[in-house]
């Protein structure tokens, strides 16, 4: 990790956005305590982690991207020792387990093993565990992963409901649309540096006031007056032999703009206007689109 800082208010959903091996569960792991930074410091409710670990720890729920079930316990039973390991009495943790399996539309398997539910039964299962000694702080590494449609929007309307009731989230995640859907504000991490935060709008702004236009055309045989044309108005954020991505130097009218990429010395085969993606600001700050 290369001087990555962030905060995630209560109530927030704070997403971490980026390809595998970017640095998210590293980002989880510092955290939760599992990794000491070399320098800087995780704080969590103005408190220094390393200062009182045991106390900080217990603000926090961790839901794993590996699932941390016990395959031969039912849900239930899991939910249990979950709420025990973490300091709840057999009898709190009982209740608690209830009202869970209630929340998570899991009361009629509760009693079945883990070994015999679904992927996305287990992610709900592990997404309970977390959330037994209701911490202020919830960290999600990647929860949806590997599992159906269905299953992922139970789980993100569960986090939703979360959020709407105080609890802080951070949330990694390589999918676009969980992050634009999801997320008040979302920071783009990549090779353990954090190149940008802010909010879904103020990511796209970065990329000509929420303007980029497509051009479809044989750019690799255009000659090189096009690009000195081209650079007066606009911006390249993206570029290949058949199509160029641009964003306008300033907030202008898009016919205007439309009007001027079309005069281009060049048989231009489409041009449309476009609001820029989350995959499109993250290619614009890395040169790389976010699955690769």
């Amino acid at each position: 990790m290369d001087g990555v800082s962030f905060q995630v208010e209560p109530g927030e959903i704070y997403g971490l956005l980026g390809p595998n091996g970017a640095g998210k569960t590293t980002t989880i792991s510092i955290t939760c305590g599992l990794l000491k930074p070399d320098a800087g410091e995780v704080r969590v409710n103005g408190s220094s982690f390393w200062s009182d670990p045991v106390k900080t720890r217990s603000m926090m729920g961790v839901v794993p991207q590996d699932l941390a079930l016990y395959e031969e316990l039912t849900g239930r039973e899991n939910l249990i020792f979950w709420g025990q390991i973490a300091g709840l009495g057999k009898p709190e943790a009982k209740k608690k387990a209830s009202d869970l399996l209630d929340a998570l539309s899991m009361s009629d398997r509760a009693n079945d093993t883990i070994k015999h539910y679904s992927g996305g039964m287990k992610r709900r299962i592990n997404l309970g565990c977390a959330l037994m000694h209701q911490p202020k702080l919830l960290l999600l590494d990647e929860p949806t992963v590997g599992i159906d449609p269905q299953a992922r929007a139970s789980i993100l309307e569960f986090v939703r409901d979360l959020a709407k009731n105080g609890t802080g989230i951070l949330y990694t995640t390589h999918y676009l649309e969980e992050a634009e859907s999801l997320c008040q504000r979302i920071g783009i991490i990549d090779k353990g540096r954090l190149l940008a935060e802010g909010s879904l709008a103020e990511l796209q702004s970065r990329l000509g006031k929420g303007q980029l236009y497509s051009m479809e055309a044989a750019f690799g045989d255009a000659p090189a007056s096009i690009w000195d044309q081209l650079g007066k108005g606009f911006r390249i954020v993206q570029q290949s032999d058949t199509q160029v991505l641009v964003a306008p130097h300033s907030d202008r009218d898009p016919t205007d703009c439309l009007r001027e990429l079309l005069e281009l010395p060049i048989h231009m085969e489409n041009v449309t206007l476009k609001r820029p993606s989350l995959n499109d600001v993250f290619l614009q700050l890395t040169g790389r689109e976010l699955r690769d």
